[in-house]
């Protein structure tokens, strides 16, 4: 009997229209977005990746937040989680919130986890040191080029450094670009 290929996306997101999807992952952005701006420490907040781009099925939701030093994770964190399971459990898709420093270093990301102990799928070089990062840097780095110049800026401006897709601009940054408007 002859196996059937299925493409990465069609086994990711079924029967989903690339609308849908999109339409998704970025209304879960935006939600991120609107919370996060709020939450104390956050300098900046970017929108990375293929969800910027014309691809019919991003694979995932990418925010790169910049934050003061010193800065307690927790709030970042659980925010963090709930994009990361929001599109896990809506679409099975996924999410990283990216880290970056006032010095714009690209220092890890949201932890996965709630809790920091051992565990042998965290790649994080120092598990726990500062709770809820995971400075996995061996598996994900980020550019210093994307760090300091982000595709696309949504706090505490917009600022947009690539040519931005339609449901982008009606779904995200539109919202977004009024005041108030998405604070609810």
């Amino acid at each position: 009997m002859k196996s059937r290929i299925i493409p990465d996306d069609a086994w990711q997101y079924g029967h989903r229209s690339p609308a849908e999807i999109r339409a998704t992952l970025l209304e879960l952005t935006r939600e991120f977005v609107v919370a996060a701006r709020r939450t104390p420490g956050v300098l900046r907040i970017a929108v990375l990746g293929s969800l910027l781009t014309a691809k019919p099925r991003p694979k995932d939701a990418d925010v790169l937040v910049t934050i003061a030093d010193g800065v307690s994770l927790g709030a970042l964190g659980k925010l963090g989680r709930r994009l990361k399971g929001s599109a896990q459990g809506k679409l099975n898709s996924g999410a990283d919130v990216f880290l970056a420093n006032r010095s714009a270093q690209y220092i890890g990301r949201i932890c996965h986890y709630r809790q920091c102990h051992p565990r042998v799928l965290c790649h994080a070089r120092h598990c726990g040191a500062v709770p809820h990062l995971a400075d996995d840097l061996d598996v994900v780095n980020l550019s210093p080029e994307l760090v300091i110049a982000p595709p696309l800026e949504v706090f505490p401006e917009i600022v947009a450094r690539v040519p931005i897709p339609s449901d982008v601009e009606r779904l995200l940054i539109a919202p977004l670009g009024r005041p108030g408007a998405a604070d609810g």
